[in-house]
């Protein structure tokens, strides 16, 4: 059995579950989430504890076991305490503001990169090389993220560009024996 699928879901208080069909609904104070399960999979409400079970051992039962159970779960937390993703700006000249709904960066482009903020995340520029990207649905939040590290990713020689906080950017030594011919 799998370890993960057969691990009980425990519903915070203030957090309501509700199973139609292959479709689970969870709402609480940071928002509402809704996820289709695959029809294979059943997902009992028993009080303050979800259950995800599974009909038989084949393959593909046993993989969606540990993902429905993880989604639902990944859901409580995301409606509960929310996500968040931290990115530091690292490089001269390189910096982070908030305006309006957007994020504007200044990341050594001869133009300003403009992210604008999508429903269900926020964006917050505590400081001019820090960006807070929250929400409770934890895949709109790493995927939103990523987008915004995509735009300048940190790079191998000076470790400038945009990196998660705490991401170790293994630096390369640069072209060595410059004056080194015979």
């Amino acid at each position: 059995m799998s370890r993960i699928g057969r691990k009980p879901i425990a519903i915070p208080a203030g957090v309501e579950v509700k199973v139609a069909e292959n479709v689970v609904t969870v709402k609480g104070p940071k928002g509402e989430l809704c996820q289709n399960i695959h029809p294979n999979m059943k997902v009992d409400v028993d009080g303050a504890v979800v259950t995800v079970t599974r009909p038989d051992d084949t393959k593909i039962n046993r993989s969606l076991h540990g993902l429905s159970r993880t989604l639902i779960a990944n859901m409580v937390e995301g409606v509960s305490n929310g996500f968040k993703k931290e990115l530091d700006v690292i490089g001269i000249g390189y910096r982070a503001a908030k305006e309006g709904k957007n994020l504007v960066m200044n990341l050594g482009f001869s133009h300003q990169v403009i992210m604008p903020e999508i429903d269900g995340i926020s964006i917050e520029v505590p400081g001019p090389n820090k960006i807070i990207i929250s929400g409770p649905d934890k895949q709109k939040v790493g995927q939103f993220a990523a987008e915004v590290r995509e735009k300048r990713p940190p790079e191998p020689y000076k470790g400038k560009g945009i990196r998660y906080t705490g991401e170790v950017v293994r630096k390369k030594e640069g072209k060595a024996g410059k004056g080194a011919k015979k």
